[in-house]
C-alpha cells in the first residue's frame, strides 16, 4: 500500500463526543498500522457556532486519549481562498453554473413536484440559461448560488466501500447540488473535497451518516481532476432506543471529558470505543496499544450499528457495563506505579495528597493502592471507597453500619476493648493482629465473623474490602486503635 494519509476533521461546535472520538481512533489506528499520517483539520467555517473553547476541548480530549496526529491542527477557514478558487474553476470549465432561482420559486417547484408525485430534485431551470442570459442576471446583481452540473448520462456512479461493499447510485437520481451560497461562501461539501485534495488524503474513514455526501464528493473529485480516496463508512452508535447518540439528545454522558472526570483510564476508553463498531474476529476484548494497531483493519468494521448502553443511576455505573468492566480490568492489572500517578491527580483534587507519598511513604502508598484496587471500577473509587486508608474523615456506608455494627449492640463495648488489646502489640503485622483478634473473640464468646465485620465497617466505613488483617496493617496501628475506640459514637449518631 502506498503512503496512507487520513484525516480527522471535527467541527468546533462543542466538546469531543464519543462518536467523534471513535472516528479519530479508527483513523489513528489505520495510519499507525501502515506507517502513514493522521492530519487534524478543524472545520471551522461555521463561524457563528465555532468557538475557541470547543477547539481546546477537542484538542484536550484527543491528547487525554493518547491520540496523536502528524500534521495540524489546520483550520479550514485559513484556506477559504482555495475553496473560492475551486468554485471558479468549476464555473470556468462548465462543470458548474449560477442558479438565480429564488427560495420562493424553489419552494413552488417542490410543491408542484409533490402534487404531481414527481422527483423532488432541482429541475435544472438555470442550467438551461444561455451564457448571455446568465451574464445579464449576474450583471444586474440578481442573487445567485453556484450549482454543480451533474453529468446527464445513463448508468451509475459508485465506489467500493471498505466496510459496506459496492455502493452505486443512478446519475439521474442526483440533482445539481449547491456548492456556493448566495453570499459567495462555498459550502462544506466543496470545502471538504478541496481540503482533502490539498492534503493528499488517501482514505476517508467516517460515519455512515456522511454517506449522503459521498457520490456528490466523488463527482467533485473527478471534476477537479483529482484521485478519488478510498471510503470506509463506519456504523452509527445508537442508544438502547435505537436513537443516534448525540450531544443534543444525550448531554454530557457522551463527552470524552465526562469519562475523564469520572475516573476512566484513557486507554480503557479507547479500548471500549474501538469495540463499538469493530471486532478482531475472535473473542478478545482487551488490547495493548501495539496489539490493537496490528489487529485493526477496515474490513473488520461492522456493517450494523452499534449500541451504547447509556443508563442513569449509580454514578459509578453511569454508562455501558462493558465500558465499566474494561476500565476495571485496566485498573486491576496496570503497573501500580502508573495507577499511583493517576490516583495522585484524584487525591490532589480531593485534598487527600500528602507529599510524603512521593518520598518516605511511597512504598506504603503504592502497596495500599495495590491492596484496595481489586474491587474498584474507576479512579474515583480510590478517593471515595478507599478514603479511610488516607484520611480520618471518611463516609460510612449506611448498609454496612446497619448490618455489621448497629445490629450487634455488644460491639459498642467489644470494639473499644479490642482497641486496648491491639494497642499493646509491638510488632504490628498480619500474624500479630490476626492472633489478637481471634483470641479476643474466643475470650468474649463472640463469633469471629461478628468482630471482623464490625472492625471492617468501623475502620473503613465499607461493607466489603480486602482481607481484614491486610486492612489493619495498611491503615496502621494508631488509626485502627483510635477508630475502634470511637465505636460508641456510631450508635449515638444513628
Amino acid at each position: 500500500m502506498s503512503e496512507v494519509i487520513v484525516r480527522f476533521p471535527p467541527s468546533p461546535t462543542g466538546y469531543l463526543h464519543i462518536g467523534g472520538a471513535r472516528t479519530a481512533i479508527y483513523n489513528w489506528l489505520f495510519a499507525r498500522k501502515y506507517g502513514g499520517k493522521l492530519i487534524l483539520r478543524i472545520e471551522d467555517t461555521d463561524v457563528e457556532r465555532s468557538t475557541q473553547e470547543s477547539i481546546e476541548g477537542i484538542l484536550d480530549g484527543l491528547r487525554w486519549l493518547g491520540i496523536d496526529w502528524d500534521e495540524g491542527p489546520y483550520f479550514q477557514s485559513e484556506f477559504a481562498h482555495e475553496h473560492v478558487t475551486a468554485a471558479d474553476r468549476l464555473l470556468e470549465s462548465g462543470r458548474a453554473y449560477r442558479c438565480f432561482c429564488t427560495r420562493e420559486e424553489l419552494e413552488a417547484k417542490r410543491e408542484a413536484a409533490l402534487a404531481a408525485k414527481k422527483d423532488l430534485k432541482y429541475d435544472g431551470t438555470c442550467r438551461r440559461l444561455t451564457p448571455e442570459h446568465a451574464a445579464e442576471k449576474e450583471a444586474a446583481g440578481v442573487p445567485s448560488v453556484v450549482r454543480f452540473k451533474v453529468p446527464e448520462r445513463d448508468g451509475k456512479i459508485g465506489y467500493d466501500d471498505k466496510v459496506l461493499g459496492r455502493i452505486e447510485k443512478e446519475y439521474r437520481e442526483i440533482e445539481d447540488f449547491v456548492i456556493v451560497r448566495s453570499n459567495g461562501k462555498p459550502l462544506y461539501l466543496l470545502c471538504n473535497v478541496v481540503d482533502d485534495i490539498r492534503d493528499r488524503i488517501t482514505h476517508i474513514i467516517r460515519g455512515q451518516d456522511h454517506m449522503t455526501n459521498t457520490v456528490r464528493q466523488i463527482l467533485l473529485y473527478q471534476a477537479l481532476g483529482a484521485d478519488v480516496p478510498v471510503f470506509a463508512h463506519m456504523p452509527l452508535t445508537l442508544d438502547l432506543k435505537k436513537a443516534k447518540i448525540s450531544k443534543r439528545s444525550h448531554g454530557e454522558v457522551v463527552a470524552v471529558q465526562f469519562y475523564r472526570d469520572h475516573g476512566f483510564i484513557p486507554w480503557a476508553l479507547v479500548n471500549f470505543l474501538v469495540l463499538l463498531g469493530w471486532s478482531p474476529g475472535d473473542d478478545r476484548e482487551i488490547f495493548s496499544r501495539e496489539e490493537l494497531i496490528q489487529a485493526f483493519s477496515l474490513e473488520r468494521i461492522n456493517r450494523s450499528n452499534s449500541i451504547f448502553n447509556y443508563r442513569k443511576g449509580d454514578p459509578r455505573f453511569f454508562t455501558d457495563p462493558k465500558a465499566i468492566n474494561i476500565n476495571a480490568h485496566y485498573l486491576h492489572t496496570m503497573p501500580i506505579e502508573e495507577i499511583g500517578e493517576m490516583v495522585r491527580q484524584e487525591f490532589l483534587a480531593e485534598g487527600l495528597w500528602d507529599p510524603d507519598y512521593e518520598r518516605e511513604k511511597k512504598d506504603w502508598y503504592l502497596a495500599t493502592l495495590d491492596l484496595i484496587r481489586a474491587r474498584f471500577h474507576t479512579l474515583k473509587d480510590f478517593a471515595a471507597l478507599g478514603r479511610a486508608y488516607f484520611s480520618d474523615e471518611y463516609p460510612f456506608d449506611p448498609k454496612a453500619l446497619k448490618k455489621n455494627v448497629l445490629r450487634h449492640e455488644g460491639l459498642k463495648r467489644w470494639l473499644p476493648e479490642l482497641a486496648e488489646r491491639l494497642e499493646e502489640i509491638q510488632d504490628w503485622s498480619l500474624e500479630s493482629t490476626e492472633a489478637a483478634v481471634r483470641a479476643f473473640a474466643e475470650e468474649t464468646g463472640v463469633k469471629p465473623g461478628i468482630i471482623i465485620n464490625g472492625i471492617r465497617t468501623v475502620v473503613t466505613g465499607q461493607i466489603k474490602g480486602p482481607g481484614i488483617f491486610d486492612v489493619l496493617v495498611a491503615v496502621g496501628k494508631d488509626r485502627v486503635v483510635s477508630r475502634l475506640r470511637k465505636t460508641p459514637e456510631l450508635y449515638v449518631a444513628a
